[in-house]
């Protein structure tokens, strides 16, 4: 078994010539050295790159389309086309089909005309009868009642009356003023990193979150539409839906966002969609 591989092996390696003459003179024109191995090495690899190009050449282009099996992209969309079609005129066929259901009765005659009579002389009897509207006697002097009782009423009046009162989240000096030319609806106040930011009013936590280029915001909304914007803090210390009191600390000055040149607080003021000039409302020395 031995000696019969080592044959098999050397016949593998056995180096051969092959040569090229000319047929009339017997010169050589070329010659190459091969042996068995080699001949299989180059054509394995020469048919696996035959067959990958020839996958590549069907996948990529359009030659596929010419293959069993394969759809061309026109078709596919005509395809598509068509099946949208299909569908609108399957939805017009069927309110057609309703419309003849509908008005079949009245073509063959299966509809008697008194019928249609009635239903007509019954339509024109469904008016509304005025004098049940009039109000009664006891529902006037109910009416009047609830009138005498709510005439002189203060509540409203007082509630429509109030005055809300802002305070300085934040003492420190202010590097920018409000300018609305360019865009700045705030004052920026400068304070050492981690002061606590005060919420300014009463009111409800309506957004707490990060925003990539004004960092950790924290929004307040308060009586009579007005609502304060607090950017660039360090930590947020309350989440949307809390009730804040005036005063209270919501969140530490910081630096966060992009924005952001260095430790403040980015104060905004709002009422009605309309930004306001917080240095009105407020001292913040």
């Amino acid at each position: 078994m031995a000696i019969k591989k080592k044959k098999i092996k050397q016949k593998l390696i056995d180096k051969y010539r092959l040569v090229v003459l000319n047929e009339n003179t017997f010169e050589e024109r070329f010659s190459l050295k091969l042996s068995r191995l080699r001949v299989f090495v180059f054509g394995g690899v020469f048919s696996i790159l035959l067959i990958c190009a020839t996958i590549l050449l069907i996948a990529f282009t359009p030659l596929k389309e010419y293959i069993p099996g394969y759809s061309s992209s026109e078709l596919k969309a005509n395809a598509v086309r068509l099946s949208f079609e299909a569908d609108s005129l399957k939805l017009k066929l069927k309110l057609l089909e309703n419309f003849t259901n509908a008005i079949k009765p009245v073509l063959t005659g299966d509809l008697n005309p008194e019928k249609i009579d009635s239903i007509r002389n019954q339509t024109q009897q469904n008016f509304i009868d005025e004098s049940k509207l009039n109000a009664t006697k006891e529902d006037s002097l109910f009416r009047q009642k609830i009138d005498r009782a709510t005439r002189y009423a203060l509540q409203n009046n007082n509630n429509n009356g109030i005055k809300i009162v802002f305070f300085s989240p934040l003492n420190g000096s202010i590097s920018q003023q409000f300018d609305p030319d360019s865009k700045h609806f705030a004052v920026d106040i400068v304070a050492k990193t981690g002061t606590p930011v005060r919420a300014t009013a009463d009111g409800t936590v309506i957004f707490s979150g990060w925003t990539t280029d004004t960092g950790y915001v924290l929004i307040v909304k308060h009586t009579n539409n007005y609502m304060s914007v607090y950017k660039h803090n360090g930590n947020l210390l309350k989440t949307q839906g809390d009730f804040v009191k005036s005063g209270e600390a919501i969140a530490t000055v910081g630096s966060s966002g992009e924005l952001s040149t260095g430790p403040h607080l980015h104060f905004e003021l709002w009422s009605g969609g309309y930004a306001l000039n917080p240095t009105n409302f407020i001292d913040f020395n």
